[in-house]
């Protein structure tokens, strides 16, 4: 590629985030929460750029993150909003009068603005009934694992949609949360102005798991492996050291069980 015609392909990658995150369509629904319009596309999914990603990972966890490749153009063909922020102790508690997770992060006195944790990604299925039956317009869900990367990404292609050195800016990880979450919204959004989607909590997405999905995934809408126990979650959190928050990384869990750094975020589509 000459470097001129290098120099366009950025140019035209920064000016889509820009009108994605300035002239993107958006809503705030019935319980509070703000959707942004993810507008189709096409990307690379899984991690490209795994010689940079070897200078990060100590040699031993290798292996394991090679579920992440390998590295292939998917094409999400329909829009689709996603919330801005992950959901928050504060609209959880006022939908269903539950205060899930460590007492102390209630105790807090940001605690509205906590991301909700300790919620089975069968709890959130049954969190997304409530919030069907309050929209006549949207219907909530989560969102796929290729529209989350999708997302994540935001027309970027690295490990990381911001450079390693402005991580603090975009990211809560383990060196500047004080191993804690953050209430939401507090760093700086990527270019389609999505808050918190690496780092501060991992969040569940719909889909089913297979660590070997990516050899098979069909090149449009991919919807997961063959419905199992085990559902995909993306993103990091708080606890994680630097090489575990990043746009790529896979994480699982069955879907009855929940952990402290584990969340989620809606997406919706018009009815």
């Amino acid at each position: 590629m000459h470097i001129f015609s290098g120099r366009l392909l950025i140019l035209g990658l920064f000016f889509l985030g820009v009108s994605q995150s300035l002239y993107a369509e958006s809503f705030t629904s019935p319980f509070g929460q703000k959707f942004v319009k993810i507008e189709p596309g096409q990307f690379i999914m899984g991690t490209q750029d795994f010689d940079l990603l070897i200078k990060e990972v100590d040699p031993d966890r290798i292996e394991k993150l090679k579920k992440e490749l390998p590295a292939h153009k998917v094409k999400i063909s329909k829009a689709y909003y996603l919330a801005t922020t992950e959901m928050t102790q504060g609209m959880w508690y006022e939908l269903t009068g539950d205060q899930p997770g460590k007492e102390q992060r209630w105790d807090r006195p940001d605690w509205k603005n906590l991301p909700v944790s300790r919620v089975s990604w069968e709890s959130v299925q049954e969190f997304i009934d409530i919030v069907n039956d309050l929209d006549e317009q949207y219907h909530y869900r989560l969102p796929t694992e290729a529209e989350w990367e999708y997302a994540a990404r935001a027309g970027t292609r690295g490990l990381r949609p911001f450079d390693y050195a402005e991580m603090a800016d975009y990211a809560w990880f383990r060196d500047n949360s004080g191993n804690n979450p953050m209430p939401v919204g507090t760093l700086k959004p990527n270019a389609w102005g999505l808050f918190d989607m690496i780092g501060n909590l991992w969040e569940w997405v719909e889909d089913s798991y297979d660590p070997a999905y990516y050899s098979a995934s069909p090149s449009v809408d991919p919807k997961g492996a063959e419905l199992s126990v085990r559902k995909s979650m993306r993103g990091g959190s708080y606890h994680c050291t630097t090489e575990r928050v990043r746009v790529g990384i896979r994480g699982t869990n069955v879907e009855f069980r929940s952990m402290s750094v584990l969340g989620f975020r809606l997406a919706a589509d018009k009815k």
